[in-house]
């Protein structure tokens, strides 16, 4: 009998031990995947990107070094809110209906409809716990403190509005696929100020950002007024102002970006302590380089080029600080980390001149226009369990491509009528699976919402002008003059040789081609 006992338990051990390392194949087979969005950097703004830099970002610099550098990758608008509505969903923004492609500051209504795919939901289908930490800006469904009147004060925005910050939050991340979500509702120089935990704002006690901090900190040098701010903000000098409104009495904005990655890596030590066989997809929008330009104390005067360059050093630190968590865990290996920006730097020809840094870097333009300074971003992903050397790809992709990437990496389908614009660029990141249909052409979208269409060397611009923040935004065209804007980018990367009326017939074949792309 004690032999016949032994025997089931000797069977026993081997059948918990093949279940065990089936769960360890399972988990290695799907690995983790961390996307870090910083908010407004510039391809230039990375050194490894800028030969001429005077910026340090040597953590960002490392994810290249030891894995793909993509050379000509593009966010799908030229602002917030299109670039990251377009990388949660895989589609263009302009598909939303037109009363709903807006997100008022932090107040607006949700833009992601309900039951679109997202980033969110294909991961958690895959079997992996999800989460949303960092800057939103796709909209919320605020609570009102009186049904009758509307949100906002008829009068002037910056003042208390009718929101009620103690009751839920509705139609946020967790409704769009992820299981947990700590977010700022907007940009960190819009209102209201307030982190939201999953359907609720963490700290409901509301006062008015000018309570707080003085209209103007003298002795600033930086103050270069370029006349972005008016007489309702905190204004401090260049890049160093917000909007006044309405914030949680906690909350402090220069602590902000450091309180989310804080929150990011507890969300990963605390998830894989407790769920080690469940892989894991955190989403971590932040909140830098955005303005307001408020490094910590740790990073202030570390670089030559003042405050922003501090604030990129900050940046550069979040990719050390996950890295460096990964790596206690001892999960670093089946990780992908994916760094990018969400749009080209808000640096206009001033800066350039008086900074000495190209923050868009070898294109044309900065943040907002369509020309490519708008919507060329760094975009780097590290996988050391399957990319063992620095790869540089010079490929055309998309973050609109990112949800299809994922369905590949998982192996989940996406149905047909969404991610409709998305491309996947996973055989980039494994070789050894089929090759993808690459793009033949991708679209550009400005935050004066024109558009631009890129096929091969050639792209279309419907409008003259940068569409815009660059001035001046739009030209008429004059008797004779073109309508709008043909650059090779082979011959001409920095789109300054218009050829609309040199190149009729590519002028019609683009003009077709993104009035096709739009109508799908």
């Amino acid at each position: 009998m004690r032999k016949i006992e032994l025997f089931f338990l000797a069977l026993g051990m081997m059948m918990l031990n093949g279940c065990i390392n089936s769960q360890q194949e399972v988990t290695l087979s799907k690995p983790n995947v961390i996307i870090i969005l910083a908010d407004d950097m510039g391809y230039g703004d990375v050194s490894a990107c800028n030969p001429t830099a005077r910026t340090s970002t040597p953590n960002i610099d490392m994810l290249g070094e030891q894995g793909i550098s993509f050379t000509d990758a593009h966010s799908a608008g030229a602002v917030c809110v299109p670039s990251r509505y377009a990388l949660l969903t895989g589609r263009h923004l302009f598909r939303v209906p037109p009363q709903k492609s807006r997100a008022g500051w932090g107040y607006g209504s949700p833009l992601i409809e309900n039951g679109r795919e997202t980033i969110g939901t294909l991961m958690q289908k895959a079997g992996y716990a999800t989460a949303c930490i960092g800057k939103w800006h796709l909209g919320l469904e605020w609570t009102l403190k009186d049904s009758a009147k509307s949100q906002m004060p008829a009068t002037k925005p910056l003042a208390y509005t009718n929101t009620d910050f103690g009751a839920v939050v509705g139609k946020g991340p967790n409704t769009l696929g992820f299981d947990y979500s700590f977010i700022m509702p907007a940009s960190l120089d819009m209102p209201p100020y307030v982190f939201v935990k999953n359907d609720r704002v963490v700290d409901p006690e509301i006062v008015m950002v000018s309570d707080v901090y003085s209209r103007t900190k003298p002795g600033t040098l930086e103050a270069y007024d370029r006349g972005y701010v008016n007489d309702n903000d905190i204004y401090w000098g260049r890049g160093i102002w917000w909007r006044n409104g309405e914030m949680s009495s906690s909350f402090r904005i220069e602590e902000c970006l450091d309180v989310i990655v804080s929150e990011g890596t507890s969300f990963i030590e605390e998830h894989v302590t407790s769920h080690p066989e469940k892989p894991f997809m955190l989403y971590l929008p932040l909140t830098g380089p955005h303005t307001p330009w408020v490094p910590d104390e740790k990073f202030q005067k570390t670089s030559d080029l003042g405050t922003y360059g501090d604030f990129i050093h900050e940046i550069d630190d979040v990719v050390l600080r996950i890295k460096s968590t990964l790596k206690e865990l001892n999960i670093e290996e089946n990780t992908i980390v994916i760094f990018t920006s969400d749009n080209g730097a808000h640096w206009s020809e001033e800066d350039k001149l008086i900074y000495a840094h190209q923050s868009n870097w070898s294109s044309r333009g900065q943040k907002g226009d369509i020309w490519n300074g708008g919507h060329r971003v760094p975009l780097f992903v590290n996988w050391p369990a399957k990319i063992k050397e620095a790869i540089s790809c010079n490929q055309t992709v998309g973050l609109i491509d990112i949800i299809t990437t994922l369905a590949d990496l998982t192996g989940e389908n996406i149905e047909d009528g969404y991610a409709e614009d998305s491309y996947s660029f996973f055989h980039v990141l494994d070789p050894s699976v089929q090759k993808q249909a690459e793009r033949e052409h991708i679209i550009y979208y400005s935050s004066g919402r024109k558009k631009a269409v890129q096929s091969g060397d050639w792209k279309y611009i419907d409008c003259l002008g940068s569409g815009g923040f660059t001035r001046p935004s739009r030209l008429e065209p004059v008797d004779d003059g073109p309508p709008g804007q043909l650059y090779n980018l082979k011959l001409d990367p920095l789109e300054q040789n218009n050829l609309y009326l040199e190149e009729p017939e590519i002028v019609r074949e683009l003009s077709n081609l993104l009035d096709s792309l739009v109508l799908l």
